[in-house]
This record gives C-alpha cells, sequence and structure tokens, in this order.
C-alpha cells in the first residue's frame, strides 16, 4: 500500500497543529515541525498555568482580606480564627469582595469576630 503524503488527513492534522500556532513568530507559526513543538510547550505551558490561577487568586484575596482587617486592629491569621470561633462561614473570596465594596457589612463582620475572640 502506498505511503500518503498529502492526503486529506494529514493536511487537516497539519492545518489543525497551524491554525492552533497562529500568531506565534517566525517559524512557529509556518513551519509544522517548528510550529508542532510550539504548540505542544504552549499547552503545557496553559495547563500549569489553570492550576497557577487558582492559586494565584487565593493569595490575592488573603493579601485583600489581611489589608481591610489591619485597618480594624487585627492580623489576618486573627481574623480568620476568629470567624471559625464565631461560626461563620463565609470562604476568602467573598470575604475579599466584602471588604472592597461593603466596608460597613465588613466592619461588622470585624466586631463579630472580636467578640467572639
Amino acid at each position: 500500500m502506498p505511503r500518503a503524503v498529502d492526503g486529506t488527513k494529514h493536511k487537516d492534522r497539519r492545518s489543525k497543529i497551524l491554525e492552533r500556532a497562529k500568531g506565534y513568530y517566525g517559524r512557529r507559526s509556518t513551519n509544522n515541525r517548528v510550529a508542532k513543538d510550539a504548540v505542544a510547550k504552549a499547552g503545557q505551558y496553559a495547563y500549569r498555568g489553570r492550576k497557577e490561577r487558582k492559586r494565584d487568586f487565593r493569595k490575592l484575596w488573603i493579601a485583600r482580606i489581611s489589608a481591610a482587617v489591619r485597618a480594624e486592629g487585627l492580623t489576618y491569621s486573627q481574623f480568620m480564627h476568629g470567624l471559625k470561633l464565631a461560626q461563620i462561614n463565609l470562604d476568602r473570596k467573598a470575604l475579599s469582595n466584602m471588604a472592597i465594596e461593603d466596608k460597613a457589612a465588613f466592619s461588622a463582620l470585624v466586631a463579630q469576630v472580636k467578640a467572639a475572640n
């Protein structure tokens, strides 16, 4: 059976890779051999980035909560411990959002935490 060099499946596979490599610099966007490696590496970075995004957002929320709580005279760890004692179950994303958008409600929450400590 002869070897298919320019068959439909072969072209589809190459065009799929080149489509994903669109916008890359130099031969990475035009040469199949180089584009294949670039697309594979980009996929690895994307996979890793999806994990890192979760870590980065958690860090951001903690930094925002910490800054807002320090203005109220507590540390982040004292605040989180007080939330547990007061049996207030709010995640860090909600607490961060509250600290930014609704300062009065956040101050009331800090008062509850201080009472629980």
